[in-house]
């Protein structure tokens, strides 16, 4: 059903090659076979109301059980797109090696992964899988927990050694454009007279800086311990370590191309656990 997997009548009617009055009238059709109100207007598109989530599984199913009808000998493989959005930091600095070796093991299973601040909607249908930091607060979605991601300062060695000798830290933080996030506003409230002398816009540049001297780095536990110019420095308070999660939608959990990216997802994170939590002890 294209206006379930697109989220408007406009992409539907582009993905079918037919114009906004064929949609709705077929739309129409179909409501008034089932009796069902299928989808809400609102001001920014079409959303499906629950009647019309409850459609579009039933036709999901069916869709996937013809194509599973339909596949050849030795053809059985997920297949189709499936996008990932992930913050900046996950995205690039432990997702796209990782699941960059997931197409080739599946020739028919493409993956486009999205790296967004912004918070995207499962239910407006702009991602398949969205990897998120902090509990959710979606509707009718299926969230489980992945990791729980800790930070700490680091920064080169003598500089690490410096600080735990009783030198006042200097650090390196977030851009102006980036002072609403939330490691920036933490440093900024626990460490207000100190110097911050230099500053980037993500994480990795952060660290860089670190490596060349400028300072202490506040950086997630899996962004500093895979750098080995970096040293984890001995110094107090860090921020609350946050809770990772994996969202999909309800409707899809039997698409096998999702499914096949949740499980591989799930499975990464939980081997690379120890890079990710703090060390007690």
């Amino acid at each position: 059903m294209a206006l379930g997997r697109h989220g408007s009548l406009s992409a539907a009617a582009r993905a079918l090659s037919v114009n906004h009055a064929t949609i709705a009238r077929r739309l129409h059709a179909l409501e008034t076979a089932l009796g069902e109100k299928l989808v809400e207007r609102r001001p920014d598109g079409y959303i499906l109301t629950p009647a019309g989530t409850r459609t579009l599984a039933a036709a999901g199913d069916m869709e996937a059980a013809v194509a599973t009808l339909g596949r050849r000998d030795g053809d059985d493989g997920p297949r189709g797109k499936v996008r990932v959005n992930a913050p900046p930091a996950l995205a690039q600095g432990f997702l796209v090696g990782r699941l960059a070796a997931i197409p080739p093991r599946y020739p028919g299973l493409d993956i486009d992964l999205a790296a967004d601040l912004r918070v995207v909607s499962l239910e407006r249908h702009e991602t398949d899988i969205a990897v998120r930091l902090g509990r959710p607060q979606d509707g009718d979605v299926l969230a489980r927990p992945l990791v729980t991601m800790g930070y700490g300062f680091y920064g080169a060695a003598k500089i690490c050694r410096r600080v735990e000798e009783g030198a006042d830290p200097v650090f390196v933080g977030f851009d102006e454009v980036n002072a609403h996030l939330p490691e920036a506003v933490w440093l900024a409230r626990h460490f207000p007279r100190a110097r911050v002398a230099f500053r980037a816009g993500n994480q990795f540049a952060q660290a860089a800086a670190a490596r060349a001297e400028a300072g202490l780095a506040l950086l997630p536990h899996f962004v500093g311990r895979t750098d080995k110019r970096l040293s984890l420095c001995r110094l107090t308070p860090v921020p609350q370590p946050r809770e990772i999660w994996l969202l999909t939608r309800r409707q899809d959990r039997k698409e096998m191309p999702i499914r096949t990216v949740v499980d591989a997802l799930t499975t990464m994170f939980r081997d690379e656990r120890a890079l990710f939590e703090t060390a007690h002890g």
